[in-house]
């Protein structure tokens, strides 16, 4: 009688069963990610996926930032009510200051001339906003300039506005005679001027002290 505990393990395959046949080698998976014979690498470890060549495979390595810290966010550019908040502030040089200042007085005494009546108050009123410009809108190694245009533009602009008999002689007597009779304004004008340049003057003297070179 044959007993069960003493018959040998059946390791082997059994009969009648053929034998497994091997994978073919386009089937295998080396490991290691490597690919078999007869496909192209792909640079990078990319592989190709159903969405699209180039997309990088789950689970790789993020590429570090180039720096070492973190990407950096882009800078939001100011809008137009940040941009139209600022009042301009050009920086002109000693000579375009000046012609800055002949140029608006003589324009603004022929506005004063056709639509005042030549009206010399007018004219002063209008000569002390000038006057501040010119010595806000030069720049600063140049503001000693103000105070010397600012008269000679008065007197520019002044020639519409003076009056005067026919010829050379009667406008020269008509512009004598508007200097004498408006020259509170011109004094107010060119004061204002050179208080605002010694300020600024003072100012960019210590800039330079702070700051050398």
């Amino acid at each position: 009688m044959e007993q069960y505990g003493s018959r040998p393990p059946n390791d082997g395959p059994r009969r009648g069963t053929p034998p497994s046949a091997p994978l073919p080698a386009q089937g295998r998976r080396p490991a290691g990610g490597e690919r078999g014979p007869g496909a192209a690498p792909v640079p990078g470890g990319v592989r190709r996926g159903p969405g699209g060549p180039g997309r990088p495979a789950r689970g790789g390595v993020r590429r570090p930032v180039p720096g070492g810290g973190p990407a950096a966010r882009p800078v939001r550019e100011a809008g137009p009510a940040a941009a139209g908040g600022r009042l301009p502030n050009p920086r002109l040089t000693g000579l375009g200051s000046g012609l800055f200042c002949l140029a608006a007085m003589f324009l603004l005494g022929w506005l004063d001339q056709l639509l005042f009546g030549a009206s010399p108050t007018v004219y002063g009123v209008l000569f002390l906003p000038v006057c501040v410009l010119t010595a806000l809108w030069v720049r600063g190694g140049d503001v000693l300039t103000a105070p010397v245009v600012v008269p000679i533009a008065f007197a520019v602009g002044l020639v519409p506005v003076a009056e005067g008999g026919g010829g050379l002689l009667g406008s020269l007597m008509g512009l004598v005679t508007g200097l004498a009779t408006q020259a509170g304004w011109l004094y107010a004008g060119t004061l204002a001027a050179g208080v605002i340049v010694l300020v600024r003057r003072v100012r960019w003297v210590r800039r330079r002290r702070h700051h050398p070179g």
